[in-house]
């Protein structure tokens, strides 16, 4: 930040004193009454001061620089599936020129990579805090994206892409994380709206897919030569430019300073009250939080390895039980964590099955409907992502409308309606019902997807929501990996895959009616 404003700073857009009370209405709001965790933590201090935090950034409102936070943990989303649909565009090619022994091993790379990017970013993000996954990640993955395309044989690129998704696999759970905890409540709908770049990142990848892969490619391994098949090397190559363009853009356009609420975390008042004055100050917003009144509420919980050197933090098993302790507090807690992993579970294991081999799908259906071309392929593929963008645009006006029941009800709805068109798909019998049905059922996934996206961060406490959200995508990865398993013992041409897609929807859709908080109207703890 650029500005400075001192703690314990009262101000108002004209600069003049106000008190606490007359700015903020006490009686709904500092017991925490409209807060999803306000009745369920047992850290009592912490939970007063995070009601005087989430009073804070109302007051101060949604400024430009909440755009730029929408923006750029927007372009950690687009990377993470940029990386992801990566594997699986090329991956055909690559072993036209390879010839490897296990023909998924790509699939299996990149998702214990991002399991390990995951777990590592989560747990680190409550430990050593966000800041730092949020300017380093994104430099990391694009540095081992350009190095992909060069590997000489499949094993070594099986390990770049490894790497590469290492760096992005932290960002699904620190993108949401950091952007939740700046937002005022009125506007946590957006997001659901910020998955949207995740579709973007799949265009993307489709784009380079259409533009190299059809006139730089071998047709077949017998006569596949590293001078003949470059398309999959210059998809790797562009990938990795725009990957390094991004992480610059983070780093440059705003210099991030720790959240608030993790600074309260971890016994950081001052600090606390010193970020959001920066932000009023910046922009000329209202701002009554002082650092006398986050003391009065008490002294925090703090964890015996709090005064610890950062080296013994990271590895102390202490740490890891603390925060998964700290998300099963109370019975309900407990009751919605475990709902939100299984519910990750399942679409870790429904999503790649239909997403990571649909090119194979595709390849099989449009032969039926006559279509031998790679340049058709690869257009069906950028239109199908194209479509993907605007489910989770959707889904975050349907998120902040009572219509439609909150997150919860978007999800049920979202889940159903794709199971629907997955039953349908299998009877497809032309080329133009072949497209509209894989747009529509990107589009209708990615509703569920995406609120999914945006629920998980908004029921985890703060103090442990790094860790709950990098435990729920790494329970993501594992499914990947196992149907990477499945897809390498499976025939993917035909609609097996597509049934099992379908009936895991509807168990999502009923998960997610007994999930035991609705963020709709509440404001994150």
């Amino acid at each position: 930040m650029d500005v400075e404003a001192s703690a314990g700073t009262v101000t108002s857009p004209k600069g003049d004193n106000k008190s606490h009370e007359t700015l903020v209405d006490e009686p709904s709001l500092h017991h925490g009454e409209n807060d999803i965790l306000g009745s369920e933590n047992v850290d009592h201090a912490l939970a007063a001061k995070m009601v005087l935090v989430n009073d804070a950034i109302d007051e101060i409102g949604f400024t430009p620089h909440h755009w730029k936070l929408f923006c750029l943990n927007g372009f950690g989303y687009a990377v993470d599936s940029l990386i992801l649909l990566l594997q699986s565009i090329i991956s055909t090619q690559a072993r036209y020129e390879f010839q490897p022994s296990y023909s998924t091993g790509l699939t299996i790379a990149v998702y214990v990579g991002m399991l390990i990017g995951a777990i590592f970013w989560g747990f680190s993000a409550d430990i050593i805090g966000r800041r730092f996954a949020f300017n380093v990640s994104l430099f990391v993955s694009s540095v081992f994206t350009v190095v992909a395309g060069a590997s000489p044989n499949w094993v070594v690129l099986g390990l770049f892409i490894c790497l590469s998704a290492f760096g992005a696999g932290g960002n699904l759970v620190l993108d949401t994380t950091v952007f939740l905890e700046y937002l005022p409540s009125k506007d946590q709908w957006l997001l659901t709206l910020m998955a949207a770049w995740w579709g973007l990142g799949q265009l993307i990848a489709g784009l380079f897919a259409w533009a190299f892969l059809p006139n730089y490619s071998c047709s077949d391994a017998a006569n596949c030569t590293y001078d003949n098949n470059k398309g999959w090397r210059y998809v790797w190559y562009t990938s990795g430019a725009f990957v390094f363009i991004l992480s610059i853009l983070r780093i440059t356009i705003i210099r991030l300073e720790e959240t608030p609420k993790f600074l309260l975390a971890e016994g950081r008042d001052e600090d606390a009250v010193r970020v959001l004055g920066n932000i009023a100050r910046k922009y000329d917003r209202p701002y009554s939080l002082t650092l006398e009144r986050l003391e009065a509420c008490g002294t925090t919980t703090q964890r015996r390895t709090s005064g610890a050197g950062l080296t013994q933090r990271l590895i102390s098993p202490q740490e890891v039980i603390f925060h998964l302790k700290g998300l099963y507090v109370t019975r309900k807690m407990g009751l919605s964590t475990s709902l939100v992993w299984f519910s990750w579970l399942l679409i870790g294991l429904a999503y790649p099955l239909y997403n990571v081999f649909l090119p194979t799908y595709l390849a099989s259906r449009g032969a039926d409907f006559g279509e031998t071309s790679d340049y058709i392929t690869w257009r069906n593929y950028a239109i199908n992502n194209t479509c993907s963008i605007f489910g989770p645009v959707l889904a975050g006006f349907m998120c902040r409308s009572s219509w439609f029941w909150g997150r919860r009800g978007t999800m049920i709805i979202g889940a159903l309606i794709t199971m629907a068109f997955f039953f349908a798909y299998t009877q497809v019998r032309t080329e133009s019902q072949n497209v509209g049905f894989t747009c529509a059922i990107s589009f209708c996934l990615n509703i569920y997807y995406g609120t999914l996206y945006a629920y998980t961060p908004e029921v985890f406490p703060s103090a442990h929501r790094g860790t709950g959200n990098g435990v729920a995508i790494g329970l993501n990865r594992i499914m990947g990996i196992i149907s990477a398993v499945i897809g390498a013992a499976a025939d993917l041409s035909t609609a097996v895959p597509i049934y099992i897609c379908a009936a895991l929807y509807i168990v999502m859709a009923i998960v997610a009616a007994v999930l035991p908080f609705e963020p709709f109207g509440r404001r994150s703890s």
